[in-house]
């Protein structure tokens, strides 16, 4: 591929753009979209220092001039569906990664649509006038390096890595800009004396791999060197369904922690069967009041969508977790079902059992969507906010 023909499209504090967009005496103002815990910022509040999950009191105290508004998530809905109508007229080639940001493959196009530059600055203009948010866009010959573009391009920017440019763009980067470098792989790789990009492709695969894991280690011994031949993929469906909860700094209940795993587990299970999936592994994800994070998982004998054996293994994670989470409290809690399959590539249960389930999850979709999402829950639910529930790409 002689050609940077992907793109990256990823739009800016999207909740927080929204309501300016939608709010003209919020323009050019520090907004926060959710007043417990942090749902999203705009770029005036994260200059303060605000941040997505961080406690809606924190968020203030850094940023006391902020306006905190509701969450509206019909209106963000709205908009990305929006926004996805600007991509797949820009091209038949879309990979949604969530409801604000895509992989375009524009390769093939110059002739009726012009250079991938072209087609990005039209994208961005696009988007700006049909639905009048701002979005920033990344090209380069691979899905990896136009994802780093795009955040380099942030906010409302425009990023072209030229071919044959590429490691000269990615070297000087922190290491913390790979895909897949979290808060405990770069402080290992700090440890190490390595802080840039560079500094990992001077490291050998095998050095890599003893620090980091296997998987890990080849991973970002690959991008490192600018490898990444992923194509763009119209049909590309999730590997993992996950869900997570921030919890603020205050002091948390063995009970209220409960409810909420119950919570998250049954909104998981009801979005696996809604899909037709089953899972084998879960993972269950936990932020600290340091914010250090760390995940634990088990893998199941037989893949599942059940509530109950899903619901078992996490609170068997979450007790594993607990003399920690005791020790160092949590922030954050969630959980992942990962190596998903369709659901009709196993027999779990009996034909009329599963149907039975079926029946069940769709009479339940029914009355929350004429009522609301609290209008049926489990018992234990009763009276406890279960978080919002943030608008997704179908499963």
């Amino acid at each position: 591929m002689d050609e940077a023909t992907i793109l990256h499209a990823d739009l800016d504090a999207f909740y927080a753009s929204v309501e300016q967009r939608d709010d003209r005496r919020l323009r050019g103002r520090p907004v926060i979209v959710g007043g417990g815990v942090v749902l999203a910022a705009s770029y005036e509040a994260k200059a303060c220092g605000v941040r997505t999950a961080m406690g809606g009191a924190t968020a203030r105290r850094l940023c006391p001039g902020a306006v905190v508004v509701e969450p509206r998530f019909s209106a963000y809905l709205e908009a990305s569906r929006a926004v996805f109508e600007v991509f797949r007229d820009t091209t038949p080639t879309v990979e949604g990664l969530s409801i604000d940001e895509a992989f375009l493959d524009v390769g093939g196009l110059r002739r009726i649509s012009g250079s991938p530059v072209d087609i990005a600055v039209r994208l961005r203009r696009d988007v700006r006038a049909r639905v009048g948010l701002p979005i920033s866009v990344g090209v380069a010959r691979t899905k990896f390096l136009a994802k780093v573009a795009s955040g380099v391009a942030k906010p409302d920017g425009l990023f072209v890595v030229p071919p044959g440019g590429e490691l000269r763009f990615l070297h000087p980067l922190p290491v913390e800009r790979l895909w897949g470098v979290g808060e405990v792989t770069a402080r290992k790789l700090h440890d190490e004396g390595v802080t840039t990009v560079r500094e990992v492709a001077l490291m050998s695969e095998a050095a890599l791999v003893t620090l980091l894991g296997r998987a890990a280690g080849r991973h970002l011994h690959a991008l490192a060197h600018g490898r990444d031949p992923r194509k763009v993929s119209v049909d590309r469906r999730r590997r993992t369904i996950g869900s997570q909860r921030a919890l603020g700094r205050r002091p948390i209940s063995p009970e209220r922690l409960d409810t909420m795993v119950v919570g998250l587990v049954d909104r998981l299970a009801r979005r696996l069967r809604r899909a037709g999936r089953v899972c084998r592994t879960v993972t269950l994800r936990l932020r600290f009041h340091d914010y250090t994070r760390v995940t634990r998982s088990h893998t199941l004998h037989q893949a599942t969508a059940q509530t109950e054996t899903i619901l078992d293994t996490a609170r068997q994670l979450v007790a594993a977790a607990t003399p920690t989470i005791e020790s160092r409290g949590i922030t954050l809690v969630g959980f992942a079902l990962g190596n998903l399959s369709d659901d009709d590539a196993i027999q779990l249960m009996l034909p009329f059992a599963r149907r039975a389930e079926h029946d069940v999850d769709t009479a339940l979709d029914d009355v929350r969507r004429r009522f609301g999402h609290a209008a049926l829950t489990r018992a234990v639910l009763l009276g406890h906010d279960q978080g919002p529930t943030v608008p997704l790409l179908p499963d």
